[in-house]
C-alpha cells in the first residue's frame, strides 16, 4: 500500500488493469456463458462505452453514473468506462424496485443511469421521477421506443475503441470516491457507502494475503453490486492479472461442473453457499476439480469441516469486514471457525477494541466515569475501531445522520472517536477472532442484509395490519437469521394471508420476505417505545412454545398456518429454507 501511495501520478486499479492490457493483451480476462474476452478486448469495449457516454451523456470528471445491472460483461465494461472518464460508479442492487430504487439513485447524486436490457421494466416504473430530475437514462440495448430512455448498444458500436487520455482523470487521487456500494440500513432504506480508491486497493490485496497466484482462475457468481463480488473478487483479480469466470447467479447443481469446465482454481463464498454445496447429493466426482483456494466470509465451523471432508484439501481463507468499515480480519492460518487472527503488525496499524455491550438496552456499557469497558480475552464484546488517519471512516453519501450513528464518542478518553461495527466478536487466548452476533435492526439472510424497518414499512401498507415488528430468528443448520414479523391486526379484522403474501412478493426481494408471521394482541415495547426484538427473536417460531397464531410462507402457496409438523421438518433440515 505504501508503494501505491508513493506513486506519482496516482496509480489506480484501472491503471493496474491497463498494465495487464499492455503486458498480457491476449490473456482471457472475462469468461461468460461460453464467450471469452481478453484483457485487450475488455479495454477496447470499455473505450467504446466511455466515448459513447462522453458524447451522448456529456460526462466529465467528477460526475457520478448509476449502474443498474446483474452479473454480465457489460457491468465490467461500464465500470471501466466510467473510471476512464474520471467518474464515480454507483452500483445499484438489481433486486431493488420503486421507492428503494429512487432512494438509492438520489443518494449518490448521479446524472446518468445505465441499465441492463432485462431491467427495463424496473426503470420504466421510476422513469417519470428520473425525467423530472433531469437524469439521462440509457439502456444496454440496440433500440428503445420508450420516451425518456435512450438505447446505448447502437451508440457503443459506432464509437471509436482508441485509448482515452489519462488527462480525463488527472485530478483523481487515492482519497477520491471510486464507487458507491449500498448497504442495508436500520433506517429501512439502503445507505450508499463511499468507497474511495484507497479502500478499493486495500480490499483487492486480500488476493495477495490469501496466496492467489498469477496463473489462477477465479469463479465469481456473487453479485458484482456487492463489495464481496466487486472489491474482493473483480478488483483483486485485476490486481493479480488473472482470469475471471463470471456467472449471472449461483447454482449449487452447476457449481462444480463450472469449476471443472473452466479449470477454476479459486472460488469465493459466503457461508450459505458452502452449506448449499454440502447439501447437494454426493457424487463420485466431488473431489475431481482444481479448486485449491476459497476466500470469503460467514462459514460456520460445522459446514467448514464437512466441506473439507467432502470436497478435498482446499485452503479456506475466512475474512471479516464491513463494506463501510475501517478495519477487518483475515484468518490466514485456516483455523476452522475463526474469522481472523490477531498479530502485532495488525495491532500496530489498527487501534481496535472489544467493549462490553448491553443487548437489551442496545448500547455499550459505561463505567462510573462514563467510559466504555474493555472485555477480557475469551469474552464477547462489541467490535469498535478508532477513527484516524490509517483507519478513516468515510461514512454514507448524503446521510449525515446514519454516518453519525456509526460513530462512538468518548470511548476510553474524552474526545476520542471510534467506528461502531455493530458486530459482537470474541478473541481467544491464542488471538483467534470469532464472530458471535450482529446487533441492531439489521439481520443477515442468504448473504444479504435485511433492514427490519424497510420490511415493516411494507407490511404496514397491507390493509389488515396495524403494527409490525420485524426481526431475525435463528434456524437450526442455517447461517444468519431468517425474517419473522410480529403483527398487530386492525380492530375487527382477520389476517389476510393472500393480500400479505401478494404485497411482500411484489415489493420485497425473496431474502427479505418474512418467512414466519406471529399475530399478537399487542406488540411489546421498551420504556422508550422501542420495539422489543431480542426476546421475540429468542422465542423463535415453535408452535409448541408460542400460543399466538403462527403462519409460515410456503413458496408456492403463500402464508399458511404453522403446524408442529412443519416446525419439526424445518428444525430437522427436511424442509430447506
Amino acid at each position: 500500500m505504501s508503494r501505491i501511495k508513493k506513486q506519482k501520478p496516482f496509480h489506480s486499479v484501472l491503471d493496474r488493469f491497463l498494465e495487464n492490457v499492455a503486458t498480457q493483451p491476449q490473456k482471457s480476462f472475462i469468461v461468460f456463458e461460453g464467450s471469452s474476452y481478453t484483457y485487450r478486448e475488455a479495454d477496447r469495449e470499455s473505450n467504446r462505452l466511455a466515448r459513447a457516454l462522453q458524447e451522448h451523456a456529456g460526462l466529465k470528471e467528477g460526475d457520478t453514473v448509476a449502474l443498474f445491472a446483474g452479473n454480465e460483461p457489460h457491468f465490467v465494461w461500464t465500470w471501466l468506462a466510467v473510471t476512464k472518464l474520471g467518474c464515480t460508479a454507483s452500483l445499484l442492487n438489481c433486486n431493488i424496485r420503486s421507492k428503494s430504487l429512487l432512494h438509492c439513485f438520489s443518494c449518490c447524486g448521479a446524472k446518468v443511469l445505465v441499465a441492463a436490457a432485462d431491467l427495463r421494466g424496473a426503470v420504466e416504473e421510476v422513469l417519470p421521477t428520473l425525467n423530472q430530475q433531469g437524469v439521462r437514462v440509457f439502456i444496454l440495448s440496440e433500440e428503445c421506443d420508450v420516451e425518456g430512455i435512450e438505447s446505448l448498444l447502437d451508440k457503443i458500436q459506432q464509437a471509436s475503441d482508441q485509448p482515452l487520455s489519462p488527462q480525463l482523470r488527472a485530478n483523481v487521487t487515492l482519497k477520491s470516491p471510486a464507487l458507491y456500494i449500498y448497504t442495508s440500513g436500520t433506517t429501512g432504506l439502503p445507505k450508499a457507502a463511499v468507497i474511495n480508491h484507497d479502500r478499493l486497493w486495500m480490499t483487492a490485496f486480500i488476493h495477495t494475503i490469501s496466496g492467489v497466484r498469477p496463473d489462477d482462475i477465479i469463479y465469481i457468481y456473487l453479485p458484482l453490486y456487492h463489495s464481496a463480488g466487486f472489491l474482493m473478487g473483480l478488483c483483486g483479480a485485476i490486481d493479480k492479472g488473472i482470469t475471471v469466470v463470471l456467472r449471472r447467479k449461483f447454482s449449487a447443481s452447476q457449481f462444480w461442473n463450472d469449476c471443472r469446465k473452466y479449470n477454476v482454481t479459486v472460488i469465493q463464498y459466503i457461508g450459505e453457499i458452502m452449506r448449499y454445496l454440502c447439501n447437494t447429493p454426493k457424487k463420485d466426482v466431488d473431489r475431481d476439480h482444481k479448486v485449491r483456494l476459497a476466500m470469503g466470509n460467514g462459514i460456520r465451523a460445522d459446514t467448514w469441516e464437512e466441506f473439507l471432508q467432502r470436497f478435498g484439501n482446499i485452503s479456506i481463507i475466512e475474512c471479516y469486514g464491513a463494506t463501510e468499515g475501517n478495519a477487518g480480519f483475515v484468518n490466514y492460518i485456516g483455523k476452522i471457525g475463526a474469522i481472523g487472527k490477531e498479530n502485532f503488525l495488525h495491532k500496530m496499524g489498527y487501534k481496535y477494541k472489544l467493549i462490553r455491550y448491553d443487548t437489551e438496552k442496545e448500547e455499550p456499557v459505561r463505567d462510573a466515569r462514563g467510559f466504555c469497558i474493555d472485555v477480557p480475552k475469551g469474552e464477547t464484546g462489541l467490535f469498535v475501531v478508532k477513527i484516524g488517519e490509517k483507519t478513516p471512516f468515510i461514512g454514507y453519501a448524503k446521510n449525515t445522520q446514519q454516518t453519525e450513528k456509526k460513530k462512538l464518542r468518548d470511548v476510553f478518553v474524552k474526545g476520542d472517536l471510534y467506528f461502531n461495527s455493530g458486530d459482537l466478536l470474541k478473541i481467544d487466548n491464542e488471538g483467534f477472532v470469532f464472530f458471535q452476533d450482529r446487533i441492531g435492526d439489521t439481520f443477515r439472510w442468504k448473504g444479504e442484509n435485511v433492514a427490519t424497518t424497510e420490511v415493516a414499512d411494507h407490511l404496514l401498507m397491507v390493509d389488515c395490519i396495524e403494527e409490525a415488528n420485524v426481526y431475525g430468528v435463528k434456524v437450526p443448520g442455517h447461517e444468519g437469521r431468517i425474517g419473522m414479523a410480529a403483527l398487530k391486526l386492525k380492530e375487527n379484522m382477520d389476517f389476510d394471508s393472500k393480500a400479505t403474501y401478494q404485497h411482500v412478493k411484489n415489493f420485497l426481494p425473496s431474502y427479505a420476505r418474512p418467512r414466519f408471521i406471529r399475530i399478537q394482541n399487542s406488540l411489546v415495547v421498551t420504556g422508550t417505545f422501542k420495539q422489543m426484538k431480542v426476546k421475540l427473536g429468542e422465542e423463535g417460531f415453535n408452535p409448541a412454545l408460542i400460543s399466538d397464531p403462527l403462519f409460515f410462507l410456503e413458496d408456492s402457496e403463500g402464508y399458511v398456518p404453522m403446524t408442529q409438523e412443519m416446525y419439526s421438518a424445518i428444525a430437522e433440515g427436511r424442509n430447506r429454507l
